[in-house]
């Protein structure tokens, strides 16, 4: 008698045989993969600089070949008169960060802080009377600044440089400097307020030395403001609303000086005085505290 084979039994070893074979395929896999996550990971070579563009890898690994600096700009958004845009300064200082960084070679430029004092909310005050302006109590914006050092610090960064483009910022990041170099002072850490930047960097002498009077340069969104901006990012520039002194309109402007008189030229040499004072300042700096 010849026995026939039960198919019911024959496609139950066939879907164990299957089960078993997609078990051992997955363990074999798995173990390539634990395999790999044992290996540390690496970073090829960038010359980008700027943090929101690099990967923790890649700061860690810039960080390992030296670059153990970081340059912390602080711009604001404010009004810039009828003929520039709102975040003049953080064009401008995004620009001449990186130069300062790309110069001093061991650097590496934080986010730039844009939310900065610019006056009292309520009432409005300042830049605060123009649609826009955005402003933070001083506390608040020193307490940003001392948190981004402080969680830069527990990376391995050993020198803060803070690099304010407007004049509402400069007393906070000298206080912060202050507080955590008075923390610091038995550490290999420092933090620096590059002042020289924006207060000492002889631009209103050499526009002087052109030729140009104190109405013409001005204080605010004038020819020394517009002329930067030009340089780093023309199309912030509204060129049908240039006039001296913001024009002659039945309400304020908020500019003072002559921005008709702004060009890319007087932009370059603008920029290159505010980068020579910082690296001036960093170089003295450092050079005092060897």
């Amino acid at each position: 008698m010849v026995e026939i084979p039960n198919r019911g039994n024959t496609l139950k070893l066939k879907y164990t045989l299957i089960a078993a074979t997609i078990t051992i395929l997955t363990i074999a896999l798995a173990a390539i993969y634990l395999g790999q996550f044992n290996i540390a990971l690496t970073a090829p070579d960038t010359h980008e600089l700027e943090l929101r563009n690099l990967t923790w890898v890649e700061v860690r690994s810039l960080m390992k070949k030296g670059k153990t600096t970081i340059i912390i700009p602080t711009a604001g958004t404010e009004q810039n008169g009828p003929h520039a845009v709102l975040g003049k300064h953080g064009y401008v200082v995004n620009f001449t960060a990186l130069a300062i960084a790309q110069a001093l070679e061991d650097a590496l430029v934080a986010p730039t802080v844009e939310t900065v004092p610019q006056g009292s909310i309520d009432p409005p005050e300042g830049h605060m009377a123009f649609p826009g302006t955005i402003s933070v109590p001083a506390e608040v914006f020193e307490l940003i600044l001392e948190h981004t050092a402080r969680s830069l610090k527990a990376h391995g960064f050993k020198t803060i440089l803070f690099l304010g483009d407007s004049g509402g910022n400069q007393a906070g990041q000298a206080r912060v400097a202050d507080k955590l170099n008075r923390e610091w002072h038995e550490t290999d850490m420092a933090a620096y307020h590059l002042g020289d930047y924006y207060s000492n960097n002889g631009q209103a002498d050499w526009l002087r030395e052109q030729g140009y009077n104190e109405a013409e340069i001005g204080t605010h969104a004038g020819i020394r403001d517009i002329s930067e901006l030009l340089a780093v990012w023309p199309d912030g520039v509204r060129l049908s609303r240039l006039a001296p002194n913001g024009g002659h309109y039945l309400e304020d402007t908020g500019s003072n000086g002559d921005p008709t008189l702004a060009s890319v030229e007087i932009g370059h040499v603008m920029l290159q005085l505010k980068i020579a004072a910082a690296l001036r300042q960093i170089h003295l700096l450092r050079d005092f505290s060897q």
